[in-house]
């Protein structure tokens, strides 16, 4: 009776887990072309220089043409971009088609230099051993297995690789009154400085169902990462919670300023 119990809620589990994956998806893949636009102010702009900088001191100290780079999460392809453009060899993957199609064209030349793969970050059809660095941006938080996702970024890191993931505890707000009263204040600056709200210009209610749903909202982050990646045997992991100064733009910075993007290493 006991392992028919067990079964039975693994199954239930896995569908609510399966369901809340959809959700994820549908949502970003409508999302696409408001976020495609977002990136595309990125490089217009100059912050995308202090990107590259931030990123190429963290990367192995050999030809960039031998660094082989997995862009998990590229979205409309920020990353990807930038590091194609730096002469790094970059494989793009997204869960969503329509996010790969956004970065395929905001790229443009240079999308023939990048490899574009749809494909689960928590479920990554790579061999082990088989990139030299793994990046990503907010795309941890987003995620129903945040967990399973890390464990499959280092299984496909060679030994000396590196992990580099740039995230925050977003929509923490949601669960944490203190840090509620910060968004709504943050909320309050934006308005001041007539900027656009980079929250509530999106569907915010669509937003914040997902993230009710999924763990990372509601943990204390970077201890939580740190316990895990320690877990799964990795070495030298750094966490840098400043990196906001020297990444975000003036306008991030003001919408921003309660949910401060920090940047996790992990040598594996």
């Amino acid at each position: 009776m006991r392992h028919l119990f067990k079964k039975h809620c693994t199954e239930f589990r896995g569908t609510i887990m399966k369901e809340l994956g959809e959700k994820i998806v549908s949502y970003w893949g409508n999302r696409a072309e408001g976020y495609s636009e977002y990136n595309r102010e990125e490089l217009a702009g100059d912050k995308w220089q202090d990107w590259i900088t931030e990123i190429k001191k963290q990367l192995p100290k050999k030809e960039k043409s031998e660094i082989r780079i997995l862009d998990i999460g590229t979205g409309p392809g920020f990353f990807s971009i930038i590091l194609a453009e730096a002469g790094y060899s970059v494989m793009a993957v997204d869960y969503t088609e329509a996010m790969l199609e956004e970065a395929k064209k905001n790229a443009g030349a240079l999308a023939k230099k990048i490899t574009y793969r749809q494909m689960d970050a928590q479920h990554l059809d790579f061999a082990d051993e088989t990139f030299d660095a793994v990046v990503s941006r907010n795309l941890t938080w987003n995620l129903e297995d945040p967990a399973q996702a890390y464990k499959e970024w280092m299984r496909v890191l060679k030994k000396g690789g590196v992990l580099l993931n740039y995230d925050a505890n977003w929509y923490h707000h949601l669960f944490d009154a203190e840090k509620r009263a910060e968004y709504e204040k943050d909320r309050e600056m934006v308005t001041e400085s007539g900027l656009e709200d980079h929250y509530t210009c999106t569907d915010i209610d669509t937003m914040e169902e997902i993230a009710r749903q999924v763990p990372l909202s509601r943990i204390g982050r970077p201890q939580w990462d740190q316990n895990v990646l320690e877990k799964l045997g990795a070495e030298h992991i750094t966490v840098d919670a400043e990196v906001w100064k020297q990444v975000w733009s003036e306008v991030e910075k003001v919408n921003y300023h309660s949910t401060r993007m920090l940047s996790i290493e992990a040598v594996k």
